[in-house]
């Protein structure tokens, strides 16, 4: 197997698998029914041999918690990181009204995230085949997360990863924003396969951010401010209300629609 095969399969994992639909049964509404969540991915790769994921144990950046690839799993070549863009039907959705999540949004967030751990496993399974050892570091028991007041981090960082993997950089609403955009979500593999590193075409953390303010206006909770960024705690408190209304689903997104980098990187 090589880049393209890899690439390929997941495209067609995504395009085909029923997991990637909102079946009958789960449907908030009628309208949703049938609807697919998420488009081909797009994948960049890092050796685990890179200095920058060094840096993440720097408290300033993630902190001393963040794990290496080669914790993880000894023997590993490679680190695989894809964004799965959300579909225009889902971002649009959630774009109508900028005080509460779509159900179409609500969906691809929770119903979406099982889909992509599906896809995580099927491509870990496909690697194995061929005689690579692989694991998926957020499916692990060995994975941790901390969610509350001054506390909003994991040992291994699907964001940090994507950067380092060449998919993107940061904007003001802490978000990542790819050749795809900002409105989707991250998955990443560590692997014994051996993969060319894909180039970061950027210096900064923050290079595709042109700092706009669009997301700082969206935002329901007031939690993104051009001064300070991204308030965690706002951000929380928020979605910790959608969860009393739409529980055991939550999410917002506001921030990752009806902006510049929604979809693309935006021109600055």
């Amino acid at each position: 197997m090589n880049h393209d095969q890899l690439v390929q399969l997941a495209g067609e994992y995504v395009e085909k698998n029923p997991g990637n639909f909102v079946s009958e049964d789960q449907a908030l509404t009628d309208s949703v029914r049938g609807m697919k969540m998420y488009e081909a991915p797009i994948f960049g790769f890092a050796s685990v041999q890179d200095d920058f994921f060094r840096k993440l144990k720097d408290q300033k950046i993630v902190g001393e918690h963040h794990r290496m690839p080669l914790d993880w799993m000894s023997e590993a070549k490679t680190v695989i990181s894809f964004f799965a863009p959300l579909t225009e039907n889902v971002r649009k959705s959630n774009a109508k009204k900028m005080d509460w999540p779509s159900d179409e949004w609500l969906h691809a967030r929770i119903e979406g995230q099982a889909f992509l751990n599906d896809l995580l496993r099927f491509l870990q399974n496909e690697l194995e085949k061929q005689g690579f050892k692989t694991m998926i570091p957020s499916l692990s028991d060995e994975f941790t997360s901390k969610i509350g007041k001054q506390a909003y981090t994991s040992n291994w960082s699907e964001r940090h990863i994507a950067y380092a993997c060449g998919l993107g950089t940061f904007c003001l609403s802490k978000g990542m924003i790819t050749s795809k955009g900002v409105a989707g979500r991250f998955g990443s593999l560590i692997t014994e396969m051996p993969i060319k590193p894909t180039e970061r075409g950027y210096d900064r953390y923050d290079d595709y951010c042109t700092h706009c303010g669009v997301c700082v206006r969206n935002c329901p909770a007031d939690a993104i401010s051009l001064e300070k960024g991204k308030n965690h705690d706002l951000c929380c408190e928020f979605l910790d209300q959608i969860k009393e209304t739409s529980k055991p689903r939550y999410g917002c997104g506001k921030c990752q629609v009806a902006v510049p980098c929604e979809s693309e990187i935006p021109t600055k």
